[in-house]
């Protein structure tokens, strides 16, 4: 089981900027961020991303695979992408908080760019102004209708990839925004239709429902747009398998209650479309199997 924020020896200065290297990589970051902990208790956390990055930029050698990093927090994910597949990652980051680590992790490394914006869909109304941000366990969510100023200025995908034309080819999106997964990732998809970017995601169909959000639309609006295998892990980076991309509704019961014996749940999810043969054999050699909701190690 995850540990728990509150442990009461978590509690003890957990805003304290400290240095840490955590799966090989020197990060910043306030002594509650719980990254090192999950990352020595399942060392597999993380790095099923950081594989699909490193199969994406060797099939496709030439330019440096180019990677949209939807919540990028402290950094983490996107310098783990990076040293492993000299990829140049797009950071987007919407805390105010996240984002001050998020700098003082990436900048001046010439293959990271930063947006600190709160990402919306095309044509979603902007709630985020009066957003305030709910923080737990390193990470956040927004809630809306509060008065609070929390959140950075929004902006929508369209206007994302307009003012960075440097990543007009993203190959690989990741989205880690607690619950807005079905409404972003589509849109970011539609954005980038031209590249036919791999999306790699959290999915957590209670938080999704939490702020708002129907969490199986998704799955429609993503075949809508050619999308059709996922590979699918556990929250601690396992592989679960793989289903059509129509199938999937029939399983995400089982995050359905929570599982209290794993202490969270969510699933990490690969889609790639139909006519992208590099991103089915990447999703084919991480995840070689059929799905079943029972991790191969439990």
């Amino acid at each position: 089981m995850m540990y728990s924020m509150r442990m009461p020896w978590r509690r003890i200065g957990r805003e304290t900027p400290v240095r840490r290297t955590v799966q090989g990589v020197p990060l910043t970051m306030p002594r509650s961020h719980m990254l090192p902990y999950y990352a020595k208790l399942k060392p597999s956390y993380g790095q099923n991303l950081v594989a699909l990055a490193s199969l994406l930029a060797k099939a496709e050698p030439g330019a440096p695979l180019q990677v949209l990093d939807i919540g990028a927090n402290i950094g983490d994910s996107a310098l783990q992408i990076s040293a492993a597949s000299g990829a140049h990652v797009l950071c987007v980051e919407g805390d105010r908080y996240w984002a001050e680590y998020l700098h003082k992790n990436v900048d001046g490394n010439p293959k990271m760019s930063v947006e600190e914006v709160l990402l919306l869909p095309d044509g979603a109304h902007a709630f985020e102004s009066s957003a305030t941000a709910v923080r737990t366990n390193g990470t956040t969510r927004f809630v809306s209708g509060e008065s609070g100023t929390d959140a950075m200025p929004s902006a929508t995908a369209s206007q994302l990839r307009d003012r960075n034309p440097d990543f007009a080819a993203v190959r690989l999106v990741k989205s880690d925004t607690d619950g807005f997964e079905p409404q972003l990732v589509p849109a970011v998809a539609a954005t980038w239709r031209e590249s036919k970017p791999v999306l790699f995601f959290e999915y957590d169909p209670i938080l999704a429902r939490a702020v708002g959000i129907d969490p199986d639309a998704m799955w429609g609006a993503l075949a809508a747009l050619g999308y059709s295998r996922v590979a699918v892990w556990d929250n601690a980076g396992d592989p679960l398998g793989q289903l059509d991309i129509a199938e999937v509704s029939e399983h995400t019961g089982s995050l359905e209650p929570r599982p209290v014996h794993l202490g969270y749940n969510f699933w990490d999810v690969a889609v790639c479309r139909d006519d992208d043969p590099i991103g089915r054999a990447a999703l084919d050699e991480l995840v070689p199997l059929p799905f079943s909701v029972t991790p191969p190690s439990a």
